[in-house]
């Protein structure tokens, strides 16, 4: 307070000082100034500490020659460096600002998602897994562009009962611990998956252990399951859903209809929850399960994760017979849980794409046999197409997403959704970068998609260019909307 108050002391000595031997017009316009500035700045912050210069012996020489009758000598201007800086910020802050202020909330998102494409590319400077966490860590702290501006209405959809703004998710393996579902729900996805969530924490594998290959649009990584355990995940999806009932009762009186429909239990966006396996742990049942029990409240949906190909025996739970094992018990648990009205989270399992025709055929099966919510198809490949012969990092072991994925992935979505007679739900991933991409998932059997590599490259202004495109094709096939061009390609 002292502090402040000394400013401002400071600050009417240097305005009075500008007063001397002015005529009564300038010093009115001088005081208005001071007064106008006072109104806007901070505290001590005025016009007047800037634009008059000079020293404390200066003033006091003006003041001397004042009391004699003497006209004071003009004082000295200093305009150095840092005070044609000051000046110019401020006007540019107070300008600026004054223009932001006029328009209106769908132009300054459109101007966060160009400015973004700038910044984007200083991320491919840092290491794969550095970028990773610098870019959950800016979207965690409210960094990263916010989506102001309303969905085209034909991608609107729904599917187990919940109302999607659009059909496009972010994949799980970008947010593995529910650090940034509000920053990224923001930014303009239909719904986030998190995840994939370990019961206890574990480290995952070695470093390094992600590694770009721009040429072709892809990444290698084998994290391996990396999780902070499902009780830091539980702490943190609570508090978000604490604060998402608060915003979305708060804003239920300005909210439309139609508006409110769309989002999940906890407000608009829809979250879910990928569950995984302790790498040392026997009983992989007894890890889902416990997910499941810890986790569900906050899920609209979950998804049993048995095709990462960088946890040693985990892809084997894909057979006919451990699957239906497996589900059998991890579906018990989920509805021996008590439920609202809204019943329990839809159960989903998320397959590999380098599977054979039989083992797709045991999976459909036990789905259909067990009345599975869905399938996400797919997880990435440990295949390496010829595309990437030659590559740098092309022989690292883990597993292969990106642009190279696209065209197996769609194959094996267009075969289950013919294995399963369009009955299960199908969440197609793997290699999405455009909103042709999208289309063509969706016709194939998806009823939504997701993405991850893609977003990894371009970051945040993938997603309205996405939506746009997808929301062209779907006018330009005459459909009006996305359930209805949902396996388009069978009929």
């Amino acid at each position: 307070m002292a502090g402040a108050a000394a400013r401002l002391q400071l600050s009417r000595r240097l305005t009075a000082r500008a007063f001397v031997d002015q005529p009564p017009a300038a010093a009115a316009s001088a005081s208005s100034l001071e007064a106008a500035s006072a109104s806007y700045l901070p505290k001590g912050l005025v016009f007047s500490s800037f634009f008059h210069s000079g020293s404390a012996a200066e003033a006091a020489a003006a003041a001397a020659a004042a009391a004699q009758n003497r006209p004071p000598l003009p004082p000295k201007i200093r305009l150095t460096w840092k005070r044609l800086l000051t000046g110019t910020t401020l006007g540019s802050m107070i300008g600026g600002g004054a223009y932001v202020g006029t328009r209106d909330e769908a132009t300054i998102s459109t101007w966060a998602f160009e400015a973004s494409k700038y910044v984007n590319p200083f991320f491919r400077l840092l290491d794969a897994e550095d970028a990773h966490r610098l870019a959950i860590w800016a979207a965690g702290h409210g960094l990263a562009p916010k989506e102001k501006r309303l969905d085209p209405r034909v991608l609107e959809t729904k599917v187990w009962g919940r109302y999607f703004a659009n059909p496009i998710g972010l994949a799980a393996g970008f947010d593995k611990n529910a650090e940034a579902v509000e920053g990224l729900l923001g930014i303009g996805y239909g719904f986030v998956e998190v995840g994939s969530v370990t019961p206890v924490p574990q480290e995952g594998n070695p470093k390094p252990r992600v590694f770009r290959l721009p040429e072709q649009g892809a990444i290698i990584n084998r994290y391996g399951f990396n999780s902070e355990g499902i009780v830091a995940v539980a702490k943190r999806l609570g508090a978000q859903h604490g604060k998402r009932k608060v915003a979305q009762t708060q804003s239920a009186s300005s909210t439309t209809v139609d508006q409110s429909k769309l989002g999940g239990k906890a407000g608009p966006g829809i979250i879910g929850v990928n569950l995984g396996k302790n790498k040392t742990t026997v009983d992989a049942a007894a890890d889902y399960v416990q997910g499941v029990h810890t986790l569900s409240q906050y899920a609209d949906y979950l998804v049993i994760n048995v095709s990462s190909p960088n946890t040693p025996g985990l892809r084997k739970l894909q057979g006919r017979k451990q699957l239906k094992d497996l589900l059998k018990k991890v579906l018990a648990a989920r509805d021996e849980m008590q439920w609202g009205e809204e019943g329990p989270p839809p159960l989903l399992v998320k397959i590999a794409p380098d599977l054979s025709r039989q083992d797709l055929a045991d999976i459909a099966a036990v789905a259909l046999t067990l009345r599975l919510d869905g399938l996400v198809i797919s997880n990435t490949t440990i295949a390496r197409p010829d595309v990437l012969g030659g590559l740098p990092h092309a022989d690292e072991a883990g597993g292969l997403s990106g642009k190279p994925l696209l065209q197996l992935s769609t194959q094996v979505l267009r075969e289950m959704y013919q294995l399963t007679r369009g009955r299960i739900p199908l969440v197609g991933c793997g290699g999405i970068s455009s909103g042709e991409d999208a289309y063509l998932k969706i016709r194939a059997g998806a009823s939504l998609v997701q993405l991850y590599t893609a977003f990894a490259y371009e970051g945040p202004a993938l997603i309205p260019r996405l939506k746009a495109e997808l929301a062209a094709c779907l006018e330009r096939d005459g459909f009006r909307s996305v359930h209805e061009a949902v396996g388009a390609d069978h009929r």
